[in-house]
């Protein structure tokens, strides 16, 4: 398989992946006031994680096994660095580790998982648009 179709069949899996847990935050969110806030703010953080993994890929940037957003996006080039303020980096990664376990903090709101899932959507974008049409869509298709 030459280089090029290798990358973009690594970044369509990184993306296929993102687009499946965003997915899963949208649907749990529907359930309103019974949503599971925790679960909607961990696959809020994995389609983040997943979408800067997959640009990360694209320009061939090795990443380490992490769900430390803030690590992830300090790897990005200029140009193509996603904005987060800090304090959404470093809520998006206690989504990820501490938020799932006993102990690990405040209940999350439903708010807070809202403003999750908005953040999900804005990395999304920006990520999207830096990716070539190819990687988007699903890979078969």
């Amino acid at each position: 398989m030459p280089e090029h179709e290798h990358v973009v069949q690594v970044v369509q899996e990184w993306v296929g992946k993102a687009e499946e847990d965003l997915k899963v935050a949208t649907y749990l969110l529907r359930s309103g006031k019974e949503a599971p806030a925790g679960a909607v703010c961990f696959h809020a953080q994995q389609c983040v994680e997943k979408h800067i993994k997959a640009l990360l890929s694209f320009k061939g940037i090795p990443f380490p096994k992490t769900h430390d957003i803030a690590r992830l996006v300090a790897l990005m080039p200029v140009g193509a660095a996603v904005e987060l303020a800090a304090e959404e980096r470093r809520r998006l990664t206690h989504y990820a580790t501490a938020a799932r376990y006993p102990g690990g903090g405040a209940p999350i709101s439903l708010p807070e998982a809202r403003r999750a899932v908005a953040i999900a959507r804005r990395v999304r974008r920006a990520v999207r648009r830096l990716l070539p049409k190819e990687s988007l869509q699903p890979r078969g298709k």
